[in-house]
């Protein structure tokens, strides 16, 4: 632990009170609406604790507490404990695989008694931050190393298959946050590449699979997908083995042979042009390979490595589509991508988020006065879907300034993580804003009909005290961190 010289300033004149505020100003909205999710005309009190509004009230005032304390502690306790930390929430999320007790299918749940139960999951993300901001600020780290990223990516997986295991796989997608932050601290710029690729190749490839080229018998999902692959491939050649006229002269190969096969299946003998692509991607792999080899530039062997992947993963989707995922899992999917129109079934709940957002307009209906939310259309509108609250309340404008203050929140912790002088700080800094970021994404746009839907809260919206006191600590520890920037450490 780094040792510190001189006198520490007040914790109340070094915190940043810009994200105070943010963070204050997004409670109070998500009180306002968590009232208008819950609230029904037959409640006399808002603030009564019979009511969710009410219960509200007590996290978020034990939340504001929580954060105190965190800001009391010094700043030295967040890194000596972080491994016991990290410890003792897998164990935690380890035990609550086997938690006998299971609400709506999940066993993500510790019950104290009926009205008290806390959900693992929440906290064990400040713990997984901590810990992996711990190990990459450890002398002698390199990300770069195999070995040192593998047990990097492996602080992150242990918590992720816990959660998976819980029967909570929308927590678990959570945890690809942090390779947000793997980029920011020297993760090669491929290995995010690849991901974005292989989601375009699932989302292209499933949307269009049975849907034909112009009037030949080939499959347009299949001929864009492995398209893609060839011409990406083309595009790694020129910027990981600096050859500009090898990329230029295989794009234009590729280039070259879908046309005239294309033209071929169109105008003489109609076939499937799938196999002539296959065949394409085989030879570029096989050159890949021999270049490797030959030249002894092993990025020729990585973009074999990546062309040969990205096939495997493309032909294996949908079998794990059909074969692998839940029933509710797939049929989600298909809604999403509108491969079916289930507005009864999977696709209710986000079909009546829409109706919500839309009849709010441009000023909304006002506060508690939203007939979708009164009426109960739509489920879970006060946890994973409570920001068509917001949009059928106050309306696209409302719903644009709860966007730009999450925007504000991420840009200020972005300042805050770039400002910090020790990589501990600044690692744990860029975890808080991409799990912050990916909550926000991806809850709004499940809400929107944009991104699955896999339940996730929105932060400091969405209720219940699990999340809320999850994401305050979350916060807090970078915010104590942050203020003792100025410290001296030798």
């Amino acid at each position: 632990m780094e040792q510190r010289t001189g006198k520490q300033s007040g914790v109340l004149e070094s915190i940043d009170w810009w994200t105070i505020a943010i963070y204050v100003a997004l409670l109070a909205f998500g009180w306002m609406s968590v009232c208008g999710a819950s609230y029904s005309f037959n409640e006399p009190d808002i603030l009564s604790l019979s009511t969710r509004s009410g219960m509200q009230v007590v996290w978020i005032g034990t939340s504001i507490c929580l954060g105190f304390v965190i800001l009391m502690l010094d700043d030295r306790y967040y890194d000596t404990f972080s491994y016991v930390i990290y410890a003792l929430l897998v164990l935690l999320l380890f035990a609550t695989i086997f938690n006998p007790v299971s609400i709506k299918g999940s066993r993500s749940w510790i019950v104290i008694t009926p009205s008290i139960r806390f959900q693992p999951a929440e906290f064990a993300k400040f713990a997984t931050a901590l810990a992996i901001s711990k190990f990459m600020s450890s002398y002698g780290y390199n990300i770069h190393r195999m070995r040192d990223f593998a047990l990097s990516c492996a602080i992150v997986m242990v918590p992720m298959g816990c959660i998976v295991m819980q029967h909570e796989a929308g927590s678990a997608l959570v945890y690809f946050a942090f390779f947000l932050m793997f980029y920011r601290e020297g993760m090669p710029g491929s290995i995010l590449f690849t991901g974005v690729a292989l989601v375009l190749y699932f989302v292209v490839g499933i949307r269009y699979e049975q849907v034909s080229l112009w009037d030949t018998p080939t499959s347009l999902g299949k001929f864009v997908v492995l398209l893609l692959i060839q011409l990406f491939s083309a595009g790694l050649v020129y910027v990981y083995c600096k050859d500009k006229q090898k990329a230029m002269r295989l794009g234009s190969i590729i280039g070259c042979i879908t046309i005239i096969f294309l033209l071929f299946s169109e105008y003489v003998i109609p076939f499937d042009i799938v196999w002539v692509q296959l065949v394409v991607c085989a030879s570029l792999i096989g050159y890949y390979l021999y270049q490797g080899l030959s030249s002894r530039v092993s990025n020729y062997l990585y973009i074999a490595m990546f062309s040969l992947g990205s096939i495997v993963f493309f032909y294996s989707a949908s079998i794990v589509l059909n074969n692998v995922m839940e029933d509710y899992q797939r049929n989600r999917i298909n809604v999403l991508l509108g491969l079916e129109d289930d507005v009864k079934g999977v696709g209710y709940n986000v079909h009546q988020s829409e109706i919500a957002i839309g009849s709010g307009g441009l000023r909304g209906k006002g506060f508690l006065n939203g007939t979708q939310t009164k009426l109960k259309f739509v489920p879970e509108q006060d946890t994973d879907f409570i920001f068509c609250t917001v949009g059928e309340e106050e309306g696209f404008l409302g719903s644009a300034g709860v966007l730009l203050l999450f925007l504000a929140l991420i840009l200020r912790l972005i300042v805050l993580a770039e400002r910090q002088p020790f990589k501990f700080g600044r690692v744990y800094g860029y975890c808080v804003l991409s799990i912050f970021l990916f909550h926000v994404f991806i809850n709004v746009g499940m809400v929107l009909g944009l991104t699955p839907v896999i339940g996730i809260p929105l932060p400091f919206f969405s209720y219940g005290g699990s999340s809320l006191w999850g994401f305050t600590i979350l916060l807090f520890i970078f915010l104590r961190i942050d203020a003792s920037r100025n410290l001296i450490r030798t």
